[in-house]
């Protein structure tokens, strides 16, 4: 599960700083950007608290 988690956080970083780059050179209107923004930040709050997870369930054993 961590080395999914480690991946994940990668493709969404890629995808995040691809949809900005690609929206700033086609000319998206500035609400699409603050939509990738909010995913990518919601990706990184499932992965923190899966992390957490992760982390709390190593600790108990």
């Amino acid at each position: 599960m961590a080395r999914f988690l480690g991946l994940f956080i990668a493709a969404v970083m890629i995808l995040w700083i691809g949809a900005q780059w690609l929206g700033g050179r086609l000319g998206w209107e500035a609400r699409y950007a603050f939509l990738f923004d909010m995913i990518a930040i919601a990706a990184f709050v499932w992965a923190l608290v899966a992390t957490w997870r992760i982390w709390r369930k190593r600790r108990e054993n």
